[in-house]
């Protein structure tokens, strides 16, 4: 039966249409189950031994589901996935319909003549509590940008539902070190993508710091990090 449904699996692709191809895997778009559907393709890599490629595409495959789960459990919202295909490592994901990235909604709101700062600090604090929790349940996203969370209206209480995505590199752990450095790569990032907004991303620092129980030692390394970071620019 898994054999069957494997087989089913290149042949549903091929429907499907491609959305973009990286390094790692290809995204599609599809309907599965008569719902709008992601579907990532992790696929082998020919200069890596067989054997060894698939052991490691496994494990990137195991951990991206096993920290989509466990962010959903914690009561974070990130895609819901429907199906998992182990032989041709492939995840089906609910398509975050009528959603916007974080990236993109900044840069629209820093565009526009009205003065939204106060909505943008809202904003920011809201990711640091999300990454504040996400963090306390041991989820290491390792690739957080403005653009791996998407904002989706909430028809609740009209306020836009937060959606972290594309956890293709995460990872469970404790350690503070590697907390500290997802903040990094995420200040990095913020920086570059959204200039002149320092302010605004030691914001989100002081949120996530106010709302994660561990944020003591996780913002000691972040700072230990950003060290090693000016070292290596210096040096060259």
């Amino acid at each position: 039966m898994a054999q069957e449904k494997s087989m089913a699996v290149p042949e549903f692709l091929s429907k499907a249409q491609l959305l973009k191809q990286g390094a790692e895997a290809r995204v599609y778009r599809a309907q599965f189950l008569g719902k709008p559907t992601i579907v990532k393709e992790r696929f082998p890599k020919r200069y890596r031994h067989p054997v060894l490629d698939e052991k490691l595409t496994h494990r990137r495959t195991v951990q991206e589901v096993r920290s989509i789960l466990r962010c959903r459990r914690a009561g974070i919202s990130s895609p819901v996935v429907y199906f998992v295909d182990y032989t041709t490592h492939c995840i089906f994901l609910e398509e975050i319909v009528g959603s916007m990235t974080v990236r993109d909604h900044i840069v629209s709101t820093q565009q526009s003549d009205s003065c939204m700062e106060p909505e943008l600090e809202r904003l920011v604090e809201r990711v640091g509590q999300i990454l504040a929790k996400m963090h306390d349940e041991d989820v290491i996203h390792g690739d957080l940008t403005t653009s791996n969370m998407l904002l989706k209206c909430s028809p609740e209480n009209g306020e836009p539902d937060l959606v972290l995505i594309d956890f293709g590199l995460s990872y469970i752990s404790a350690l503070p070190e590697d907390k500290g450095v997802d903040l990094y790569v995420l200040e990095k990032a913020f920086l570059s993508t959204h200039p002149n907004t320092e302010a605004l991303f030691e914001k989100l620092l002081k949120s996530y710091a106010a709302s994660s129980k561990k944020s003591s030692a996780v913002i000691k390394k972040l700072d230990e990090v950003r060290l090693r970071g000016r070292k290596r620019s210096m040096v060259g």
